[in-house]
């Protein structure tokens, strides 16, 4: 039911503004306040759909309660009404944000038009929120454990935050499922999330994979080459496997985190970025440090947000739930109906020792599903799930 609140000053303008609305639809949920002050404290306390709010005004006009509004609810539409309108006025009020001016006495038509309009444009903005905080189903995470649980809680908390994020744990575990929840649930989802994996690229490589490169920097380099970097402007960059870059690298990564500025390799020239980066790995970068593989002003930089994902074997009662999740998936990919798996079968995948976790949890299911019957049996897993 939309919630509609009139800010007037006139008790027979606001009477008049009600019936006019309630006449429209029933669904209304009309309120009054009868200056600007009152309207700012309801304000505070509601959520409305929709706020009419007159401009001349005892204790708080009509422009100072649009701006304390657009500080305090921006998303709520805010019709403004005059009888002393202008240009100039109009003007003022649309380049604060309001959704519209009308003047007194407004036209029936118009002003119900205006409503219906900026209640649209309300839904229409609470649709795009609640679609931006969905993550994509590719990269669900599946789980209902305390340990899975709890990395969710964390990643309600800190998504919406610039802060970065360093995501350790077990090879396989789904490290960078966090970092795809981390920035689809963020202010940058409309951004790029570009993915490095550091292990995979040649150390002689990394640097200007990374921040690019200038023609004739090197013997291969015939043309000027964006890197990760500025490709991740606006958006998150995601570096997993940061305990395998190299030293120098390293180095110039963490100038870039310092002064949100990068040089391709071979230029002295600076480029500005405005990117939020999560990391990952499977070490133990204290360890890394100790040992000098790993600068430790970097990881502080890095690790202002902590997430550990959990193995496997310390969250087998997802196991079932991971089981399914597989089964469907990949029964759909095969264009085949989803295959069962026993009880048995299930209690028997459980007890095993995961020691490459949900990567390899997949691949076993997988190759259940091919090579078994028409459900997957205790015999089944005996048989071709054997480590």
């Amino acid at each position: 039911m939309p919630k509609i609140l009139i800010i007037e000053d006139e008790a027979a303008i606001r009477r008049v503004l009600t019936k006019i609305l309630s006449e429209e639809n029933k669904d209304y949920e009309v309120e009054e306040a009868e200056d600007g002050l009152e309207g700012i404290n309801k304000i505070k306390e509601t959520d409305y759909d929709l706020v009419l709010c007159d401009i001349k005004m005892p204790k708080m006009d009509g422009v100072e309660v649009l701006e304390a509004a657009k500080k305090l609810k921006p998303e709520t539409p805010m019709v403004m009404i005059s009888g002393h309108g202008d240009l100039d006025t109009a003007v003022n009020t649309m380049r604060l944000g309001a959704f519209d001016y009308i003047s007194k006495p407004p036209d029936l038509n118009r002003l119900l038009n205006t409503v219906r309009n900026a209640l649209d444009r309300k839904n229409l903005v609470v649709e795009n929120t609640l679609l931006k905080k969905k993550v994509s189903k590719k990269y669900e995470m599946i789980g209902n454990s305390d340990a899975i649980s709890q990395i969710k809680e964390m990643i309600e908390k800190v998504a919406g935050t610039d802060a970065r994020v360093l995501v350790t744990g077990p090879n396989g575990t789904g490290k960078e499922l966090v970092a795809h929840w981390l920035h689809e649930k963020s202010e940058r989802s409309n951004g790029p999330l570009i993915e490095v994996n550091c292990a995979a690229i040649p150390s002689e490589l990394i640097e200007s994979e990374l921040f690019g490169h200038v023609k004739g920097a090197f013997t291969s380099a015939n043309k000027d080459r964006a890197g990760k970097f500025e490709a991740a402007n606006g958006g998150t960059i995601f570096l997993d496997e940061i305990g395998d870059m190299s030293l120098s690298a390293q180095a110039k990564v963490l100038r870039a985190l310092q002064e949100s500025r990068v040089q391709r390799v071979g230029s002295d020239r600076d480029i500005k970025v405005d990117v939020r980066v999560v990391a990952a790995t499977n070490k133990d970068l204290k360890k890394e440090i100790e040992e000098g593989r790993f600068r430790e002003d970097l990881y502080h930089r890095l690790a202002v947000i902590l997430i550990q994902v959990p193995s496997l074997n310390d969250r087998r009662e997802d196991i079932p739930l991971l089981i399914n999740h597989f089964a469907k998936k990949i029964s759909q990919e095969q264009g085949n109906a989803d295959k069962k798996f026993s009880e048995k079968a299930i209690k028997l995948l459980q007890d095993y020792d995961w020691t490459g976790n949900i990567r390899e949890l997949r691949n076993v299911v997988e190759r259940l599903i091919i090579l078994s019957g028409q459900e997957v049996s205790e015999d089944d897993v005996k048989l071709f799930a054997s480590k």
